[in-house]
């Protein structure tokens, strides 16, 4: 079957989310920084959403420990991620307009590469680089909106992950608690809840909803 044309797709997605929204999303630009279970379903549901520009960025390849919880498939084992997961949004999004960047971020780094991105969503695994990241963006960049995630290992209730406005420009989702330095897994549907409400809170702020 061909591939809908542009201006279908659009079609599509203004009936589902109405005129007014989808000219919001279709103009909006998202970073999504780390590809793992968080990043890699956020920027799917991203893409379904019909954002505009995404901007995905790891340095890491897909390894079969990823497969459990994130969005790659055993033959892509070997890619890096922000090949893998490029060529998985095209293939949901075709006209989505996706930069990929291979990189590791540091605080150095970060202000010219995220410059251009209104929304910045970040996803890394270790505690360290969360807080590097969100440090940076807040004293460098504090114009953009920035949506973190702490807090997603192990089985508890899914009910406890809830999305939280810290200041003007700062959210967070998850449970603010568990942690796999704790010996808790990270178990797919529950890192899942947590990438929607990222997700989620990306969307109603580029709909210039902001409360939580």
């Amino acid at each position: 079957m061909a591939v809908p044309t542009r201006e279908e797709m659009y079609h599509a997605l203004e009936e589902r989310h109405g005129v007014e929204l989808q000219r919001k999303l279709a103009s909006a630009g998202v970073a999504v920084c780390g590809l793992g279970g968080l990043g890699s379903n956020i920027a799917i549901h991203l893409a379904r959403a019909g954002v505009g520009r995404l901007h995905i960025l790891d340095f890491d390849r897909v390894d079969i420990s990823n497969l459990n919880r994130q969005q790659y498939f055993p033959e892509q084992l070997g890619e890096y991620k922000s090949d893998a997961l490029y060529d998985t949004l095209k293939r949901i999004a075709p006209y989505c307009d996706i930069r990929r960047d291979c990189v590791k971020l540091t605080e150095d780094i970060i202000p010219e590469l995220l410059c251009n991105d209104d929304i910045i969503c970040e996803a890394f695994d270790k505690a360290d680089q969360k807080a590097m990241l969100v440090n940076t963006v807040l004293e460098k960049l504090p114009d953009k909106y920035l949506v973190s995630g702490s807090g997603m290992a192990g089985i508890s209730s899914a009910n406890s992950i809830i999305t939280r406005r810290v200041s003007r420009h700062f959210y967070i989702c998850g449970d603010s608690e568990s942690d796999v330095a704790d010996g808790l897994g990270l178990v797919s549907a529950r890192v899942a809840v947590c990438a929607a409400h990222e997700a989620h809170m990306v969307i109603r702020i580029i709909a210039e909803e902001y409360d939580v």
